[in-house]
């Protein structure tokens, strides 16, 4: 039997065909497709000004944002003490000062008390993630930010199609960004996006980054090339003999080999050569197509999650994702808490199925930041989620497989007296 991935790609099935005209046009760098892109995203989220950034990386919309906005130096900016490592290391690089504000673990978005025990005299913004696809509680956060006269820019990249309150994230705030990476909600094996309200915001932003330079065509070729690769290597059958004997081994041995496939953590400033560069015409093209299929996968994506949800929903001890009422999930990740993570991680490898320790992080604990401040003890919470799979291109048998698999070891940890992780 076939081993499950933790992880799918997103691949429209014309991909072949996109990425053979643009070679056959010569427009694989520059080329018609990256205005078209950005004009329709921008009818997606139905207002605001959007503007495509950086061949391989969304967090350089992110750093062009910031620059853009032009805070003071110094100037402090509230982040979730549970984010990608990245976003706060970005806040230093653009000269400013990341605050960690706790999340709730019940949606594992920032807390709206925490930030506003955050604030100080030096805080110019907010920056909300709307983690695994469900949106913060932005209501009460853009109260504050109006009350304490604050910019608020949303973090997208796990979230593209979620909404709260009848509104697409990333159209609450001042500003947002999306992140294309391979495994992202609208994959175009890298890059990103950002959107802004001000248009002066939006022409500065445009200026910086069409200030880049475009990359070669070796280099596109190349992104496209471990785009393929990547893709190839977590489908079922050809996982389960590459990637997938790596963990089951680390599953006996203690070992952490998928620490090796994320980014090191690192200062990154000076910001590295390779975050440099535009947005290409067939990363564009591949977005246009990837935006016509969104709906199907997040439907597909939102029925697997069902499908998780009656499997595991009645099990004493654990917590399924729930989503609050007027807010949508798109579940970029499915991640319940259960009795004793690491024994359930464990056993389900070795039986096939790639369910996985939370791999986002609690980054008040990361020596890179050095946090002094309030502690974080619902990032700590979420420590202990899994990620179980649930993407769209794995089949409802499947799902029903991981579920079913994850379900019976719960019960027998259950028995065995494992201790509860649920959440009030």
């Amino acid at each position: 039997m076939a081993a499950i991935a933790r992880f799918g790609t997103r691949v429209p099935p014309e991909l072949p065909q996109i990425i053979q005209e643009c070679r056959e046009r010569r427009q694989l760098v520059q080329g018609p497709y990256i205005e078209q892109f950005e004009a329709e995203f921008g009818r997606l989220l139905g207002t605001g000004h959007v503007k495509t950034c950086s061949t391989e990386y969304g967090r350089m919309a992110l750093y062009f944002i910031l620059k853009a906005m032009d805070f003071p130096a110094g100037s402090e900016i509230i982040v979730p003490a549970l984010t990608f490592w990245v976003v706060p290391e970005i806040t230093r690089v653009a000269g400013l000062t990341p605050v960690f504000a706790d999340i709730d673990p019940y949606t594992f978005t920032i807390s709206p008390q925490a930030v506003e025990r955050a604030i100080t005299p030096r805080t110019r913004a907010v920056l909300p993630t709307h983690l695994y696809g469900l949106s913060c509680d932005m209501d009460p956060i853009l109260d504050i930010a109006k009350r304490h006269n604050l910019k608020v820019i949303e973090d997208c990249a796990h979230s593209l199609g979620a909404e709260y309150k009848g509104r697409m994230v990333g159209t609450l705030g001042d500003a947002s960004f999306f992140s294309f990476q391979a495994f992202k909600p609208l994959n175009t094996y890298g890059g990103g996006l950002a959107w802004l309200r001000d248009a002066d915001v939006a022409r500065r932003v445009g200026e910086m980054a069409d200030a880049e330079e475009w990359p070669s065509e070796k280099r596109v070729e190349s992104i496209l090339t471990q785009g393929k690769w990547q893709h190839t290597f977590i489908r079922p059958k050809v996982f389960t003999w590459s990637l997938f004997p790596v963990w089951y081994v680390a599953s006996f041995t203690g070992s952490k080999p998928e620490e090796r496939l994320w980014e090191n953590v690192r200062p990154l400033d000076p910001l590295p050569p390779h975050y440099r560069g535009r947005f290409s015409n067939v990363q564009a093209a591949m977005g246009l197509a990837g935006l016509k299929h969104l709906p199907e996968f997040i439907e597909r994506t939102r029925r697997h999650a069902r499908i998780l949800d009656n499997l595991l929903g009645d099990i004493p001890g654990v917590t399924i994702p729930r989503t609050p009422q007027g807010q949508t999930h798109v579940y970029y990740q499915y991640c319940p808490y259960v009795p004793d993570s690491d024994a359930l991680v464990k056993r389900c490898i070795r039986r096939g199925v790639d369910v996985a320790p939370m791999h986002v992080d609690v980054c008040t604990r990361m020596d890179l930041f050095g946090w002094k401040g309030a502690a974080a003890p619902g990032a700590d919470k979420a420590a202990t989620a899994v990620q179980v799979p649930v993407y769209e291109s794995l089949q409802d048998e499947e799902v029903e497989r991981v579920g079913r698999l994850v379900r019976e070891q719960v019960l027998k940890l259950s028995r065995a007296g494992a201790p509860a992780q649920s959440v009030a």
